[in-house]
């Protein structure tokens, strides 16, 4: 079974979900707007894909561009903003055992469920 760390928000979270729909993935989702991710949770995904958590944070996003984007903070300080504001994580996220990417481009998403 995938994890879909989703924001209902998000067109390219919602176009994930019709993707797995279609193809009869079994998924289990997991709002983390409404359901914020725990410290634990969010270092764990971090670990599964590999990245910084600086690395997950999306730069283009307004509320990234206004309060952060001059920022230089550790890898506890900017895992502390993206505990405060999920907004800015990346999404849609895709769990598959001890391995997760970033959900985009959809045609990686098709090569991760299947492999």
């Amino acid at each position: 079974m995938v994890k879909i760390l989703f924001n209902n928000a998000c067109s390219k979270s919602r176009a994930i979900l019709e993707h797995l729909d279609e193809n009869n993935v079994q998924f289990e989702i997991i709002d983390f707007i409404v359901n914020p991710l725990s410290e634990i949770e969010l270092k764990t995904v971090l670990k599964k894909l590999g990245r910084s958590a600086e690395e997950l944070i999306r730069k283009g996003d307004q509320l990234f561009k206004e309060k952060f984007a001059n920022q230089t903070l550790s890898e506890e300080g900017w895992l502390k903003v993206l505990l405060e504001n999920p907004s800015l994580i990346e999404r849609p996220i895709l769990i598959k055992g001890p391995i997760a990417m970033i959900g985009r481009p959809i045609e990686n998403v098709k090569f991760f469920i299947e492999n």
